[in-house]
């Protein structure tokens, strides 16, 4: 049999800092504070299903546990990525994710999470939080626990088309008005170490300052957040290669035209965040997402249109 490309319905999620724009997507959002697409993903608590094709309705985690050959036969007890789309209306709380060998540990076997951020858009001024200034873990415990926000907290302009790698033990927060496509391991734990103060459902919602302190990197360098962006020779368009860490390798892809790309990886994540066209002969748009399974080979593409891929 020969392989045919997973598209994939994604999972929305309501969040307090959630607006509309996922609208601009094409998916059909639960409420007006709608946060974050789960593209592709395979976690228990967002589980994409196949949309039509062979898998019709199997559940992502489903194909991972019972044809791994789709996935080149890689090891592993969990489907390893993640990929969302990100709506932030309002600010995000100021947190910071745990490493592989610490959530292991102390969140029941989870996997950590390193992430990466492609922006997608945001408002002229617009900034994010990535870092902070303290000097030493006792500088560090003593402006979070004196909430020393200003001195504290690292803020950087940003603009469309910026690349971050977020690494386990970064402080970071996306800022109002950017939409971003996040990359990371198939992870959903986050520690909040600030949170403005705000209430869901008529509560604070809850810190984790204690945990935030064991897993903060300290000094913050700044080069832990820089991919490689380097560009890969292309025909019918150009391919850019955004990150390549131990956890994944994620790609930038413009088509203009009609272009062929052979990964000749085990499977490949794809989420078109522009345009439209056709991908193996079938119509594709802004807000689709699919799996190029092992074994596919050359995926020919044809249309104007800006996809994010990511392999490990």
């Amino acid at each position: 049999m020969s392989q045919e490309l997973i598209f994939l319905e994604p999972v929305l999620k309501e969040m307090i800092w959630g607006g509309e724009r996922l609208k601009e997507f094409g998916y059909e959002l639960p409420g007006a504070n709608t946060g974050e697409c789960w593209a592709i993903s395979a976690h228990p608590h967002g589980d994409c299903r196949v949309a039509g094709g062979r898998y019709d309705g199997a559940a992502l985690s489903g194909l991972w546990a019972e044809h791994r050959e789709l996935f080149g036969d890689t090891d592993g007890d969990r489907f390893p990525l993640l990929v969302k789309i990100i709506d932030a209306s309002r600010d995000l709380s100021i947190q910071v994710h745990p490493d592989d060998r610490y959530a292991a540990v102390h969140e029941q076997g989870s996997l950590g999470k390193t992430e990466c951020w492609y922006v997608l858009d945001c408002p002229d001024g617009a900034d994010i939080v990535i870092g902070h200034h303290a000097k030493s873990d006792k500088e560090l415990r003593e402006m979070i626990l004196q909430e020393r926000w200003d001195d504290f907290l690292r803020v950087i302009p940003i603009q469309k088309g910026d690349f971050f790698q977020i690494e386990p033990g970064c402080l970071h927060a996306i800022r109002k008005g950017t939409v971003i496509l996040e990359t990371q391991q198939s992870s959903d734990i986050t520690y909040r170490v600030y949170d403005y103060g705000r209430l869901e459902n008529g509560k604070p919602r809850q810190l984790h300052v204690r945990q935030s302190l064991e897993v903060i990197r300290v000094p913050f360098d700044e080069k832990d957040t820089r991919g490689c962006r380097r560009r890969i020779p292309a025909a019918g368009g150009t391919r850019e290669l955004l990150v390549c860490c131990p956890k994944y390798s994620v790609e930038r892809v413009c088509v203009e035209g009609k272009m062929a790309v052979n990964w000749e990886k085990p499977f490949v994540n794809v989420t078109l965040v522009e345009g439209e066209g056709l991908a193996a002969g079938l119509p594709v748009k802004k807000g689709t997402n699919f799996l190029v399974p092992a074994g596919f080979g050359s995926l020919e593409l044809e249309g104007q249109m800006e996809l994010i891929c990511s392999y490990l």
